[in-house]
């Protein structure tokens, strides 16, 4: 089979009450995944820092992605909404099934507005990659079609596993504060540095951030819509 079309064709207001969970099954299917990838590999991050030094390749590779987007947004009004979502999963080769797709969408979707803004887009390609099994995409080795990007997302997943301290598959504020201070123990952040920071990626506002509520916060730091001088500051 071809090789899919994902390489070649290469969201924040915090309405919490509209914040919608993944479906348990496919929850627990995520977390296995990313578990799956931790344990199968050598993660490089020693501190947050670390992490951080990163940022400008993730931007880079992210953005690739808003030709993907444009490409699926058929009315070019800045939202991929649920026709135009199975569309383009159709065109990339993506198979999922409709429940899968409707929970996912409507996962992904944080700001309850019925549709994909770019960076929401972006963590819904995320999960699909994590979730989707190699045949059921194509039978190439790029289950997305560009190596470059799987690894982005893959190093990503390693980010996320190196601030999880406890392995549960949830950052809570603690984890966050263990690895703000690991790489300078003799200069401790602030507190308001890692409360605000944790605000940021805890959508429910559960004490508990998921995986998915990790990348979407990740988004809005690297600035994949902001100038290189504009990206958010961290620490």
């Amino acid at each position: 089979m071809k090789e899919s079309p994902v390489g070649s064709m290469l969201c924040n207001c915090n309405s919490s009450n509209k914040y919608k969970r993944l479906d348990a099954k496919l929850e627990k299917k995520m977390m296995e995944a990313i578990k799956h990838r931790g344990a199968s590999g050598k993660n490089t991050f020693r501190s947050m820092n670390s992490i951080i030094m990163k940022f400008p390749q993730f931007k880079v590779e992210l953005r690739n992605i808003k030709s993907v987007f444009v490409q699926c947004d058929e009315d070019s009004n800045g939202i991929i909404d649920h026709k135009e979502l199975k569309n383009c999963l159709s065109k990339l080769q993506l198979q999922l099934s409709e429940k899968e797709m409707e929970e996912l969408f409507h996962s992904c979707d944080f700001d309850g507005n019925e549709g994909m803004q770019f960076n929401e887009f972006i963590v819904l390609l995320c999960l699909i990659y994590l979730l989707i099994e190699p045949s059921r995409s194509s039978h190439t080795t790029s289950k997305m079609g560009s190596a470059q990007l799987e690894e982005t997302f893959d190093t990503i997943v390693q980010a996320f596993l190196y601030l999880d301290k406890n392995g549960d598959g949830k950052l809570n504020q603690n984890d966050l504060v263990r690895a703000l201070n690991e790489g300078s123990p003799w200069e401790r952040s602030p507190g308001h540095i890692s409360k605000t920071r944790f605000k940021e990626m805890d959508w429910n506002k559960n004490g508990k951030v998921s995986f998915k509520e990790f990348l979407f916060a990740l988004t809005n730091w690297v600035g994949i819509d902001t100038d290189d001088e504009k990206e958010v500051p961290i620490t």
